[in-house]
């Protein structure tokens, strides 16, 4: 009886993870919120503080710039890697870094590699545009970056559990909610 109560459980959490998957599951990353939203057909799935860059936006090289507009995930690293490990060039070094650890910028959990779609955003994946974990957690909500998203590490590993290659990523100057759709009424929500 366990055992199939174990297998249910299992089956129910595939499913919820499989819906929060569908094509229509997007990111959203709004530079004045400094929020990072998960989000399926107008409905809010997760939220996030995440940091932009502090030069502002754009995408000229040498500029550390964020880009905006639509790229989509072209590459992720860091499975199973441990909160705080350091990832250079893409690779793991070993090392873990703790969260706030003075004088340490370092790329660290996860990262999530962005492909622009728009001439806008066109050099973002040769940018080495990311979305990834930073030790720097104390500067997460405001533009802190040199380009890329920065997220907690607890964060960025959630998401990237979620995200898939090919995902949308839209980099805007507006607010998440401007893409959540207001719920419908429902006759179950009825006080008559």
């Amino acid at each position: 009886m366990k055992q199939r109560l174990l297998v249910l459980s299992i089956l129910m959490a595939t499913t919820r993870i499989s819906w929060a998957l569908s094509a229509a599951t997007e990111i959203i990353i709004s530079v004045p919120d400094q929020q990072l939203a998960l989000i399926d057909r107008g409905k809010l799935i997760s939220k996030y503080a995440i940091s932009t860059s502090k030069f502002g936006l754009g995408d000229g090289n040498g500029t550390y710039r964020t880009p905006l507009g639509t790229l989509f995930v072209s590459a992720k690293f860091g499975d199973r890697l441990p909160a705080g490990a350091v990832i250079r060039n893409r690779v793991p070094t070993g090392e873990l870094v703790n969260v706030n650890a003075p004088g340490r910028d370092a790329i660290v959990s996860r990262v999530i590699w962005l492909r622009g779609m728009e001439q806008q955003n066109r050099s973002a994946r040769d940018r080495c545009i990311y979305i990834h974990g930073t030790p720097e957690e104390r500067r997460i909500g405001m533009p802190a970056s040199f380009g890329c998203i920065r997220m907690r590490s607890r964060d960025v590993i959630a998401l990237y559990d979620l995200a898939h290659i090919g995902m949308h990523v839209t980099v805007t100057p507006k607010r998440v909610a401007d893409f959540i759709r207001p719920e419908e009424p429902s006759l179950l929500a009825r006080a008559d």
